[in-house]
């Protein structure tokens, strides 16, 4: 009787932890690879340190940056530094 209790609680412990750090961790990496996916060559893009850039190249695993109007100002950094992504709107056919 007192081992069944036990394995009672142990399965629920088991279950909420799954359902509380498991499955959203889980998720949120399936967000995040949704996410790699969808990036394009001019993209805006919100790296993970705060900055705002357009992509201008992408390879397999790292992506380059153009910050600023400064046309010199690029830098290479890995696809998983990439917090958010903005498709640009087109602006001339709204007119």
């Amino acid at each position: 009787m007192n081992i069944a209790i036990i394995v009672f609680y142990v399965v629920i412990i088991g279950a909420m932890m799954y359902f509380m750090a498991i499955k959203p961790q889980k998720k949120e990496q399936k967000r995040q690879q949704e996410l790699m996916d969808s990036m394009e060559i001019g993209d805006y893009v919100l790296t993970t340190s705060g900055f705002y850039g357009v992509l201008i190249d992408i390879s397999e695993d790292d992506v380059i940056v153009e910050f600023g109007n400064n046309k010199n100002c690029r830098i290479s950094m890995q696809k998983k530094a990439i917090a958010q992504v903005e498709k640009p709107s087109d602006s001339t056919s709204a007119e």
